[in-house]
């Protein structure tokens, strides 16, 4: 990675750490190496600091009074919890989605979903789940309620590598596709609240996945 310009340079350090967390390069329970990552960014201890403010308030990290910041622990309470207010924030997507949604959009939303059972057939996960995203967040976008898409994507932030996480069986692999197909017959039928209760569920699945095929830590988060 080559060094960042200085605008907005403490959110690109952010989005640069979030990376690393996402994709398991700084682990859950890790320090975070700043004299590393300050060398490695081309930066100085200052936007790091800032960048860690925004990730701790994220719920990716945490900050430690005099002993610098680690990678939050996931446990399965938090996880619970989050998801617990995202399957709520999600399945009013959905309803509101219904109600203003465009014939172009939902054929634009129909397009990726064909796209994401192409690379289901081929066993293309981390295809997959880019267009999964790209799906839910099209549905987030059509709800035309930027505080509730504000307030999700921060949520998603914190349970993004259990969410979309490479540790899933096929039997699970194929629920998710199932969940998708009754998403997209209830949206070509404007039917938000049937749309509205698929989504909740779906998230249901993801934390039954999360916890069954170990993505999630069990323990109770140490000090």
């Amino acid at each position: 990675m080559g060094k960042i310009q200085y605008q907005t340079l403490y959110r690109e350090v952010a989005d640069r750490i979030r990376d690393l967390i996402e994709h398991g390069v700084l682990a859950p329970g890790h320090r975070i190496p700043e004299r590393e990552l300050c060398e490695q960014f081309g930066v100085s201890r200052t936007p790091l600091r800032e960048a860690l403010k925004v990730l701790a308030s994220e719920g990716l990290i945490e900050l430690l009074p005099n002993r610098g910041a680690r990678v939050r622990q996931v446990t399965l309470k938090m996880i619970k919890d989050t998801f617990d207010l995202m399957a709520a924030l999600e399945g009013l997507s959905g309803e509101l989605a219904c109600q203003h949604i465009s014939d172009g959009d939902i054929d634009k939303i129909c397009a990726l979903h064909e796209k994401m059972l192409q690379h289901y057939h081929e066993r293309e996960l981390a295809e997959y789940f880019q267009v999964n995203r790209q799906i839910h967040e099209s549905i987030l976008m059509a709800s035309e309620n930027e505080v509730l898409q504000e307030m999700y994507n921060n949520l998603s932030q914190r349970v993004k590598r259990v969410r979309y996480s490479k540790k899933m069986s096929d039997s699970f692999w194929q629920q998710a596709v199932e969940d998708h197909e009754e998403m997209i017959a209830a949206l070509k039928q404007r039917n938000g609240q049937r749309l509205g209760k698929i989504l909740r569920d779906h998230l249901c699945h993801k934390l039954e996945i999360a916890s069954v095929e170990g993505v999630i830590d069990h323990r109770r988060e140490t000090a």
